[in-house]
């Protein structure tokens, strides 16, 4: 991990005197962090705003509240990310800010993607007016995904452990309020804005941007990415889907969204993939091993159209509707805004 020593501010330093609470946007690096004992207490809040609408504003703050009946309704609590641990605070089901209280010091370790980013800025947004809570917050911004790191190398890092300031609120509310508006257009003009208190945010922006449907092609960066790999060779769904070790190094979708992509590219009206030989990519469809086990073995093809629009020479919203969500953006065939690579300009309907 590129994060250079700071002698002054480090996680390490203090731990012995001070009760630490580190809330991280890794949910596979939750249990090596604490195993790394760098804090009392772990907590992953990962709630995934990259698909799908957003929440509003009043859901999300309920959704960090204290436990009512509402989230019984709702099936969804902050605490609900703990898995196993912390089992009788989850049946006490305090809000975040009141067991944050419990606490002399917040760190927040922070994936680079784009997806850890979003969660960044929303939760600096709702914490900002919490005048406790925010002035505990310190910022551990990594540059590679705590997940894959070991709890001997988590121990051994000492990040730079920024104290947040009202710079670093400003500039996650602007961002915030930014991707929830119903068009991309103030999201665009982050770029232009100083982001530099969150460093790992205007990569973020950027790579978000290029999910966009493509002026020429109508696809996105990881669609496209998908495409290109299938075009090299006949390859399995999981050998197109993205991450660290694999050739695909999109970061803005997981694995759930990766799979709903390639349903649309291989089940579609008109499709651009042939040989997908299970689906929908749903829970239902992992749970029984046989049509799982289709699926893993497909061996994907470009169809013609597939081979056109990888060229640029056809657009995938002619022939195929379109229908999802990017941030507050509605996109549809007659409301398509799309990503300009080559001028890195943003293309309105």
């Amino acid at each position: 991990m590129a994060l250079e020593p700071n002698a002054d501010e480090t996680i390490a330093q203090g731990m012995s005197a001070v009760k630490r609470l580190i809330l991280t946007t890794s949910a596979s690096g939750s249990g090596s962090l604490l195993e790394a004992k760098l804090a009392d207490c772990v907590i992953p809040l990962r709630p995934r705003f990259v698909w799908g609408p957003l929440p509003s504003q009043i859901e999300l703050a309920t959704r960090l509240s204290s436990r009512s009946s509402m989230h019984d309704a709702s099936g969804f609590h902050w605490l609900d990310f703990t898995g196993e641990r912390l089992q009788d605070v989850r049946a006490e089901g305090p809000g975040l800010v009141e067991f944050c209280a419990r606490f002399e010091a917040v760190d927040l370790w922070v994936d680079p993607n784009p997806d850890a980013q979003l969660t960044l800025i929303w939760l600096l947004d709702y914490l900002r007016h919490e005048a406790e809570a925010a002035s505990k917050l310190t910022l551990v911004q990594a540059d590679v995904s705590i997940g894959n790191c070991t709890p001997e190398e988590l121990a051994g890092w000492r990040p730079p452990a920024v104290k947040i300031r009202n710079d670093h609120f400003e500039a996650a509310s602007m961002a915030w309020l930014a991707y929830r508006q119903p068009t991309p257009r103030d999201w665009f003009k982050l770029l232009g804005e100083d982001l530099s208190v969150l460093p790992q945010l205007r990569p973020s922006v950027l790579e978000l941007l290029e999910e966009l449907p493509m002026v020429a092609t109508g696809l996105g960066a990881t669609e496209t990415r998908m495409l290109e790999l299938i075009s090299a060779g006949e390859l399995g769904p999981f050998d197109v889907f993205p991450g660290v070790t694999r050739r695909n190094k999109r970061r803005a979708f997981g694995y759930r969204e990766s799979g709903i992509l390639l349903d649309g590219l291989a089940h579609c009206l008109d499709p651009v993939v042939s040989g997908l030989d299970e689906g929908p990519f749903t829970l239902e469809m992992h749970d029984d091993r046989d049509r799982r086990e289709r699926y893993q073995l497909s061996k994907l093809k470009l169809t013609a159209l597939g081979a056109a629009v990888l060229a640029g020479a056809e657009d995938f919203s002619r022939h195929n509707p379109i229908h999802r969500w990017w941030g507050g953006t509605e996109l549809t065939n007659d409301r398509l805004w799309r990503w300009d690579p080559a001028n890195g300009a943003l293309i309105a309907p």
